[in-house]
């Protein structure tokens, strides 16, 4: 397997990182999995993505609740205890020297099979944990990201139920290529009857006449940035509704943008071709964003090192 150059690497000094994986922290070079482990085999994995700020992790504690009701809903067994999981990230994080501007990929494999094959049968040896740290900012533009809408569904219930924080994300990535080929950021997602749900990597806002809307979560995940901007709305009196969105809304949205962990809160500026409502980031977005950043930074569980 090659190894990349520092220079090649968005960040040079992720070129030498620690990870732990398995319960061993390992320089990035080698930081593997078993070809048997479940996650190479059928994707069959939970993760989450976690944010440091100064110093502290944000929503480290329903990270981990996410993570866990991932793996159970899954029937993982040997499921590591939460200290033991905060633990691994605290090492990962002081062994690269982390304490602001990185971000945690954090997963949960069912473990190695004893033969390659679908039945969870195989997996005799118990799960396996991987806590990778990088240092990465933001992945999104200050300014804001221009979408398509994608020609494929995304999961519902029925399908593949999206509260799964899973491994499998070749729906996501199906979306994701679909944008990559008209040169834009992402792709909207819509549900199996034609409501917004997400995009193929982050939660949708739309603002209306100053009132907040967002999909309902059947068709997508209910993610924590999503939670809290829901929180913030209710501390500061901004009218706030859960409900089925149309394509159509978005167009004509006042503003939109995206939440996530790894982007944060991000203005929409275009869909498909229109532009959405000043093609700039609003007032409210902005407004937003900075209630984020004010809490992220203050309201996280503290390193202890």
């Amino acid at each position: 397997m090659r190894e990349y150059r520092p220079d090649e690497l968005p960040d040079p000094r992720n070129a030498e990182i620690m990870v732990h994986v398995g319960g061993e922290l390992v320089p990035r070079s080698e930081a593997k999995v078993s070809v048997f482990d479940s996650s190479v085999q059928g994707g069959d994995a939970v993760w989450e993505g976690l944010r440091v700020y100064n110093g502290g992790i944000f929503r480290l504690e329903e990270h981990l609740d996410r993570l866990a009701a991932s793996a159970h809903t899954l029937a993982f067994h040997d499921v590591p205890e939460c200290q033991e999981i905060k633990q691994a990230i605290f090492d990962t994080l002081e062994a690269n020297g982390m304490r602001d501007g990185a971000h945690i990929r954090l997963t949960l494999t069912r473990g190695p099979k004893v033969t390659s094959g679908m039945s969870p049968e195989f997996n005799r040896g118990g799960s396996c944990l991987i806590v990778l740290a990088e240092w990465k900012p933001p992945v999104y533009r200050d300014e804001g990201v221009r979408l398509i809408t994608a020609s494929v569904r995304r999961n519902s219930p029925q399908t593949l139920d999206s509260k799964i924080h899973h491994n499998n994300l070749l729906n996501n990535i199906l979306a994701k290529i679909e944008a990559n080929v008209a040169g834009v950021d992402d792709a909207v997602m819509l549900d199996l009857n034609g409501f917004l749900s997400e995009t193929n990597a982050t939660n949708i806002f739309l603002v209306k006449r100053e009132r907040l809307l967002t999909p309902k979560a059947d068709s997508c995940l209910p993610g924590i940035t999503r939670a809290v901007v829901l929180e913030l709305a209710q501390e500061n009196d901004i009218a706030s509704e859960e409900r089925n969105l149309s394509l159509s809304e978005l167009y004509t949205a006042d503003e939109a943008f995206t939440t996530g962990t790894m982007g944060e809160l991000t203005p929409i500026l275009e869909v498909d071709g229109r532009i959405v409502g000043p093609g700039e980031i609003g007032p409210l977005t902005r407004r937003l964003q900075s209630l984020h950043r004010e809490k992220a930074e203050s309201d996280s569980e503290p390193l202890p090192f």
